[in-house]
C-alpha cells in the first residue's frame, strides 16, 4: 500500500509520527507521507517536525517517507501563498482539504486548490467538470479515499476523473491505527467507485510516479 494522507498527534490524530511509521511497516505498506492538517498559524510547527522525524527514521525502515501537509479550511485566496510557504518548509506533498460533503469547507476551496502548487485535492466532493478538467492541466491528483463521510462522493469525483483523464490516488485520510488498509482493500474501494480494473491499476501507477517525483 501507498498512503499519501495520513495524520499524527501533530493535528487529530491518534499516534506519534514514529508508531504511525512502524504500524505500516507491518502491515506491508511500500510508502507514506505524514500530511497534518495545518493553517498559518501551525505550518511553521508541523513541517520542520516531520522533516526531521522522517531524516531520523527513515534509514531504518523500509517504508518510503515523505514529508507533506493538508492545508485545512485555509481561506481560499490564501491557498497559493501558503503552498508555496509549505514548500520552502520542506513539504514535499501538499494536499488540500476539499470541499467534503460532510464538512462546511469555503466554497471555492477546490477552485483554488487546483491553481496552487499543490500534488492532491483531498476528497473534493461535488467538484466541478472545470476543476476536474483544471487539475489535469496543471498534474494534480483527485483523491479517492476510505474515510468514512468524505468516501461518500468518491463515485462522482472518479467518474469526472475518467472521463478528462485527470490522475487519481487512493488515501486513508488515517486518523487512528484502524484506518490504515491494505492494497487489497485499497483495489476494492476503487472497484467499488466505478474504476475497471486496468484504471485501478492505473492509479497505482500515478501514485508510483509521485514516489519518483517527491525523490529527485
Amino acid at each position: 500500500m501507498i498512503d499519501f494522507h495520513i495524520h499524527s498527534v501533530f493535528s487529530d490524530g491518534e499516534l506519534i509520527p514514529a508508531e504511525i511509521i512502524r504500524r505500516a511497516e507491518s502491515l506491508g505498506y511500500k510508502a507514506l507521507s505524514i500530511t497534518d492538517h495545518a493553517d498559518h498559524s501551525n505550518i511553521d510547527f508541523i513541517i520542520p517536525r516531520i522533516v526531521k522525524i522522517i531524516k531520523e527514521i527513515q534509514p531504518y525502515t523500509s517504508v518510503v517517507l515523505i514529508p507533506g501537509i493538508e492545508l485545512t479550511h485555509v481561506p481560499p485566496k490564501l491557498i497559493p501563498d501558503l503552498a508555496k510557504e509549505a514548500r520552502s518548509l520542506g513539504a514535499k506533498i501538499i494536499i488540500v482539504h476539499g470541499e467534503t460533503i460532510v464538512e462546511p469547507v469555503k466554497e471555492g476551496t477546490n477552485a483554488m486548490a487546483v491553481q496552487s502548487d499543490i500534488d492532491i485535492l483531498a476528497h473534493p466532493g461535488l467538484i466541478s467538470e472545470d476543476e476536474v478538467k483544471e487539475a489535469k492541466e496543471r498534474g494534480i491528483c483527485l483523491e479517492i479515499t476510505s474515510r468514512r463521510g468524505h468516501s461518500l462522493s468518491n463515485g462522482h469525483v472518479a467518474k469526472l476523473a475518467l472521463m478528462y483523464n485527470t490522475k487519481l490516488v487512493i488515501n486513508t485520510d488515517s486518523h487512528s491505527p484502524n484506518d490504515l488498509i491494505s492494497k487489497d482493500f485499497a483495489f476494492k474501494i476503487l472497484k467499488g467507485a466505478g474504476l475497471i480494473e486496468s484504471q485501478i491499476d492505473q492509479v497505482f501507477k500515478n501514485m508510483e510516479e509521485i514516489i519518483r517525483r517527491t525523490r529527485i
